[in-house]
């Protein structure tokens, strides 16, 4: 499928699984957003000036990928001194928006960072976090063959703006940072998002 057309593109249903992320953001009133393009980047573009979100997404185009995390360096500036959510457009997802900020405001004391979890039916192919009592992430195992337990990385990520000052440290360009959570990279896991999202 994806031979044709960007994961972010891929109907769900008749609507692009971008448009899903798009909507759900906007009604939460979370933009601008910042959309990076690679793969089929020209349809991505056109896709967004023809969408009722065109005025909330600015695009950049990434000719040679520098991982989310360079990503995010390279458009420090789009992003200022604010927090920030994080996404993977080609995942599927779906929470509440606001609850999610809610619970990153209520973090505990020195955690830059929230990290949406999931409870996942197949833990040896998702990335397994373990946690302490304070909900902090102690340990990551991923696509291990027998994981310490179901509670899944969901590769979505409220970020404060300290982190530029720690992905600039690295001194690097290529910097990832995450896994994804529901790729939609096979036929069974399209069929998924089809029967999950009716």
């Amino acid at each position: 499928m994806t031979n044709m057309i960007p994961k972010c593109l891929v109907p769900i249903h008749g609507k692009p699984l971008l448009e899903y992320w798009l909507k759900m953001l906007r009604d939460a009133s979370v933009y601008p957003i910042l959309l990076n393009l690679h793969y089929f980047a020209d349809r991505v573009q056109r896709y967004i000036a023809n969408s009722e979100f065109r005025d909330i997404v600015q695009t950049v185009y990434e000719k040679k990928l520098f991982g989310t995390a360079g990503t995010l360096l390279k458009n420090r500036v789009f992003f200022g001194n604010e927090t920030l959510m994080l996404i993977h457009a080609d995942n599927l997802s779906r929470f509440d928006v606001q609850a999610f900020i809610e619970r990153h405001k209520k973090r505990p004391a020195g955690c830059e960072i929230t990290m949406m979890v999931f409870k996942t039916p197949t833990p040896y192919s998702c990335g397994i976090v373990e946690l302490d009592e304070n909900g902090i992430v102690q340990a990551f195992y991923e696509k291990v063959p027998n994981p310490p337990s179901n509670l899944a990385n969901g590769a979505v990520y409220i970020l404060e703006p300290s982190i530029f000052d720690y992905l600039q440290s690295l001194n690097k360009e290529f910097i990832d940072f995450s896994t994804e959570v529901l790729p939609i990279g096979t036929m069974e896991s399209y069929k998924k998002a089809l029967e999950e999202f009716r």
